[in-house]
């Protein structure tokens, strides 16, 4: 791991991750035609909703989104894979796109990167993370109240699902993987699972791995019921490039476990939060200067290596984060003694 450029650029200082894709794709009031695009036009499923899909049949788009990040001054962008599994990709009845889902959105990434080099020959080095979300399917709870022990999926499928995901992003040619947004932390171990097992059968170089979870509530639990302490002692065995929090609360509500986190993790740490807490139409009124605030705090006390934002925030929003954290330096990553 300390051969990655990656891990430099972070004993130096605090990068930037991008923002949120989804509000962004709504932005473009796109139709069901252009989610269709020529390939898909007779598809007996409405396709509208399928943002994955767009890395196909629109991916003027997704490019046109990550320059717009990077032009923000992110230093990681996320591809357009949050449910480009067979297992997601199920509802749309697009299951075998999978594979090609993933490489179609690192290739988007890659061209929006490639753009960016040219108008800004002096930046740096820009990393691409391979998005792996939690899908729509957990192994941790049932969703019959009635039968508490019933699940809809098993531990193979998810991480069969998983494996195929990432060898996508590992052909496409992503950086880094990002196990993002984890309620369930048994789905999360499906992915690292997966991820083991597929470097191990390739023998490619083990690309470094994010993993970010989900604090739903004031309780400071996950959604199967978790502590942050719990969640993370349960994924530490990945040896993860960092662990941090992202989306369910604003960077207010965030702020305990991401002090908490700081503390007790021996490795890099992420915050990617709301734009705040949702209004009564499901929408994000916070503005960047409000989140920025927040954020460029957290800097000052030292719990960051990676921030950026999650649902409802802009390139506006990371271009403030990205101008209030500069001046501050990374989170040393603390010597933890073993009891």
């Amino acid at each position: 791991m300390k051969s990655h450029p990656i891990v430099d650029l972070l004993e130096k200082r605090i990068l930037i991750i991008d923002g949120a894709m989804g509000t962004q794709i709504q932005g473009f009031k796109l139709t069901e035609e252009d989610f269709r695009g020529e390939r898909f036009k007779d598809s007996k499923k409405l396709l509208k909703g399928d943002n994955d899909l767009l890395s196909i049949t629109r991916p003027d788009v997704i490019e046109s989104i990550h320059l717009s990040y990077l032009n923000a001054g992110a230093d990681i962008i996320e591809t357009n894979t949050f449910n480009s599994t067979a297992i997601s990709q199920a509802d749309y009845e697009m299951q075998s796109l999978a594979y090609e889902l993933n490489v179609a959105a690192v290739k988007c990434a890659k061209n929006a990167i490639e753009k960016f080099k040219k108008d800004n020959p002096d930046t740096g080095p820009k990393f691409i993370a391979g998005a792996i979300g939690p899908l729509n399917k957990t192994l941790s709870l049932s969703p019959d109240v009635n039968n508490p022990g019933f699940r809809t999926v098993t531990f193979d499928e998810v991480s069969n699902a998983y494996y195929d995901q990432i060898r996508g992003l590992s052909d496409g040619g992503a950086d880094l993987l990002l196990i993002e947004t984890i309620f369930d932390t048994l789905n999360a171990k499906a992915a690292i699972y997966a991820i083991k097992k597929y470097f191990h059968d390739t023998g490619k170089e083990e690309l470094p791995v994010m993993i970010s979870g989900t604090i739903t509530d004031a309780s400071g639990r996950t959604l199967s019921g978790q502590t942050l302490e719990a969640f993370f002692t349960s994924v530490s065995h990945a040896k993860p490039l960092s662990v941090g929090l992202n989306c369910a609360l604003g960077a207010k509500e965030m702020r305990p476990y991401i002090q908490e986190l700081s503390g007790i993790a021996p490795c890099f740490t992420s915050a990617y939060p709301n734009a705040g807490l949702p209004n009564a139409f499901g929408e994000y009124d916070e503005t960047p200067e409000v989140t920025s605030h927040f954020l460029e705090e957290w800097a000052k006390e030292g719990f960051l290596n990676i921030v950026g934002g999650c649902c409802g925030t802009t390139p506006e929003h990371i271009r403030h984060i990205a101008e209030a954290v500069k001046k501050y330096h990374p989170r040393p990553i603390p010597e933890l003694v073993k009891a």
